[in-house]
């Protein structure tokens, strides 16, 4: 009941005000995909190379496809017990649906030369040195102004 007595002071303080006054002060931006990496004590030149190999290989190739805006790796510098080494940042203008991201999916196994059951052994064979830890899908707000 107070979910609903809520939303109905809501909407009538909103048909109150002007339109224009409603607008909120922050715009919708980017997505950024956000992925924790931790990496086994040792390991942490083995992850650098792929990341500087393999996973920017295909963000620089997503990149001049249009599929993402950009892409950052983050170093945790004084990470905390659960806390990642690494985040990895892939920024996305919009989200594609099912069709397109399969469409994507073909490309990018012809760009890397390699069937689904090759590129999920090879992720299996990163997990000796690297687990993630979690994603995240944030999106960024720009003010209007």
């Amino acid at each position: 009941m107070k979910r609903f007595i809520a939303a109905a002071t809501a909407a009538t303080i909103a048909a109150a005000v002007p339109a224009a006054a409603q607008q909120l002060p922050l715009a919708s931006g980017e997505y950024w995909e956000i992925t924790a990496v931790d990496v086994e004590d040792g390991q942490g030149i083995t992850y650098a190379n792929w990341l500087a190999s393999e996973w920017r290989r295909f963000n620089d190739f997503a990149k001049t496809q249009g599929w993402i805006s950009d892409y950052d790796i983050l170093a945790n510098v004084h990470n905390r017990e659960g806390e990642g080494d690494f985040y990895l940042v892939v920024k996305y203008k919009n989200l594609p649906d099912g069709a397109e991201q399969e469409r994507r999916n073909v490309a990018f196994r012809e760009k890397m030369q390699r069937s689904d059951s090759q590129l999920a052994q090879e992720s299996g064979g990163r997990a000796k040195y690297r687990h993630v830890l979690g994603s995240m899908l944030l999106q960024e707000m720009n003010f209007r102004n």
